[in-house]
């Protein structure tokens, strides 16, 4: 397990050009070795800030869009088109600017697609990371290069919530999540052992309700308390951090990357 990196920006707005711009180095980076990156988004008010500072960026076509694999760490289980879904997010605030394979965009099954049953649609998902698991993963899904990860001020990651079921279950991959405390009540994630099947796992965070979240997963907090202290990368666990954000973080773990 990987210690974390703590990296702090100045604003939002230099957080999210700083991730988008990492994001293309690490991209352009597995291209240029002969592999196609397998990269997990996340939802939230910083996912779609980095992935509209993205679409908008001059070095966006670095990246060979259609050589890259998409995948979601969780999805509010609602209709296709509902705008609240993360996958739509994604799309209208990057992906459907800019010319990707939809072959190798692996979206969550919406209600409709699975008889509203969040059960099927999350056994649906499983079976394709299975599929796309190869004999090198070692396991039952494929190894993403870069999953991305909001945190909520309780905590939360993808759709683990603190003390809830879902962060108990081991034995499956992706899980569906009924009761949530925060709407939509039902949800699609991600399990914690999947969320640390990455070469690297980024914690993007914003926005002083966060800080004790940030203070507390970065501590020593349990996963079961605060799900954001779980997820681990293989190589390389980064905190992506603004300031409001960074308030409660231990000087030692920082690195200041904007005046």
């Amino acid at each position: 397990m990987t210690a974390a990196t703590v990296i702090i920006h100045r604003s939002p707005e230099l957080l999210a050009a700083a991730a988008a711009a990492r994001l293309v180095t690490t991209l352009v980076d597995v291209q240029s070795a002969g592999r196609v990156p397998r990269l997990v988004l996340t939802g939230g008010r910083i996912a779609d800030r980095i992935h509209r500072t993205l679409a908008e960026s001059a070095a966006r076509d670095s990246v060979d869009w259609g050589r890259l694999e998409i995948w979601w760490g969780d999805e509010r289980f609602l209709p296709a088109d509902d705008p609240d879904r993360n996958e739509r997010q994604a799309r209208s605030a990057l992906l459907d600017l800019v010319p990707i394979d939809p072959g190798l965009v692996h979206p969550m099954p919406a209600p409709g697609d699975v008889g509203g049953d969040p059960e099927t649609a999350a056994e649906r998902y499983a079976a394709a990371l299975a599929a796309a698991a190869g004999p090198e993963d070692h396991g039952r899904v494929p190894t993403f290069d870069v999953l991305m990860l909001g945190v909520g001020p309780d905590g939360h990651v993808a759709s683990l919530f603190p003390e809830q079921p879902a962060l108990y279950d081991e034995a499956r991959t992706v899980t569906a999540v009924r009761g949530a405390p925060k709407p939509p009540p039902t949800r699609i994630t991600m399990t914690m052992p999947t969320l640390s099947r990455a070469h690297e796992v980024w914690f993007c965070v914003s926005g002083r309700e966060k800080a004790r979240a940030v203070h507390l997963a970065l501590g020593a907090a349990g996963a079961v308390q605060v799900p954001a202290a779980g997820p681990r990368g293989m190589r390389r666990t980064l905190w992506l951090l603004d300031r409001e954000a960074a308030a409660g973080v231990p000087p030692g773990m920082t690195r200041v990357a904007s005046p």
